[in-house]
């Protein structure tokens, strides 16, 4: 029987995993060369094969959807290979027993002769039933917004970045995220060496980018807005490219509204790490201007804690960080965002015990998609 290729899936109109489950095996939607044959597009292989390992525990499907040699990126370190893959999801499955991993949206780039490129919004819930890092089960509640950005080909990830609201999850487990901050030792190697590459050398000022119109190059729009914004310092771009009513979610379960909630939250952050430089790594788009844009974004924060903030007084400390930002573009401006990094993360940097493992490997909780 020859079937007709059906249109891929459009998370504007925001399926649930049942219209997933329906179309496993009704014929590709897009060219997938090497995958196994019941997955339709690649939102619909990063949707299911997460499903599929974390929420069925088909956790030896990461033998055939991970490379040998894949490399897992937290801002707490670098996993290496499918067998510690393994470990650590076996580990996390104790920790999360119920765990369900909410699909929120999926932007993604690139074709099966390159490899693809995606950005997995997820919204995870569980319980504390297992053992952990940090002691015993709670048996609280626990729910935290993560994304997982993934390079794959072929069926199989071989690289991914991960990012969560780790500062969330330790609160719901009822943790003092500064006090196991202070517990923590940090690898012997520290991520950081050097100048924090923000301004160019000697008495110049910093780039101001030419912003171009969301429209045209909505992905080349966020990048500017986002270097001109954080290493420009140039927070008069909230106002002239976010929508007055533009709702953002950031770390720690804040929810941002209008122009004065994201200015302070920008404005606080660069008063605690008045070097901060951001580096856009990564960019995918999907939509179009009949429906609006919705842009994945992957960077890189490095600076010192030389101000006082939220983090406390100052330490001198330097840190680094993996974040991911979804931006949702209508009418030419940002109406919606999703910005995450590890906080908690962070927090380790900041106060952890120099000089413990040298191999820099991140904590099974930072190793959830």
């Amino acid at each position: 029987m020859v079937r007709t290729p059906l249109p891929a899936f459009d998370f504007a109109t925001r399926p649930d995993y049942s219209e997933f489950v329906q179309a496993a095996d009704t014929g590709r939607r897009q060219p997938l060369a090497g995958f196994d044959a019941d997955y339709t597009d690649i939102v619909d292989y990063i949707v299911r094969c997460t499903h599929k390992i974390w929420e069925e525990k088909a956790i030896g499907l990461i033998y055939t959807h991970y490379a040998h040699n894949v490399l897992v990126h937290t801002s707490g370190g670098i996993l290496y290979g499918r067998e510690a893959m393994v470990r650590n999801t076996l580990q996390n499955q104790a920790m999360w027993g119920d765990l369900r991993a909410y699909a929120d949206d999926v932007i993604w780039g690139g074709d099966e002769r390159k490899g693809f490129y995606s950005s997995h919004r997820v919204y995870d819930i569980g319980t504390h039933s297992g053992y952990t890092e940090h002691g015993p089960p709670t048996g609280r509640k626990i729910a935290r917004w993560g994304i997982a950005d993934c390079l794959i080909r072929e069926n199989r990830i071989v690289e991914e970045w991960l990012a969560h609201d780790g500062v969330t999850e330790l609160r719901c487990m009822g943790y003092d995220p500064v006090v196991l901050a202070k517990r923590a030792v940090l690898p012997a190697t520290p991520h950081t060496h050097g100048e924090i590459d923000r301004l160019p050398t000697g008495q110049q000022a910093p780039e101001f980018l030419t912003v171009p119109a969301a429209n045209d190059d909505p992905q080349g729009f966020i990048r500017a807005v986002l270097l001109n914004l954080w290493n420009a310092r140039l927070v008069n771009m909230v106002r002239e490219h976010y929508a007055p009513g533009h709702v953002a979610f950031v770390p720690d379960s804040r929810k941002l509204y209008g122009y004065g909630d994201y200015e302070n939250f920008v404005i606080t952050l660069l008063a605690c790490f008045p070097d901060l430089a951001l580096t856009v790594d990564h960019q995918c788009v999907v939509g179009g201007v009949d429906r609006g844009y919705r842009v994945a974004t992957r960077f890189t924060l490095q600076g010192t804690h030389d101000g006082y903030g939220p983090y406390g007084a100052p330490t001198g400390r330097r840190i680094f960080l993996i974040g991911m930002s979804h931006h949702t573009l209508s009418g030419g401006k940002v109406v919606q965002e999703w910005t995450i990094f590890d906080e908690f993360a962070l927090l380790k940097q900041l106060y952890g015990q120099p000089g413990g493992r040298g191999d820099g490997e991140p904590t099974p909780s930072e190793l959830r998609p």
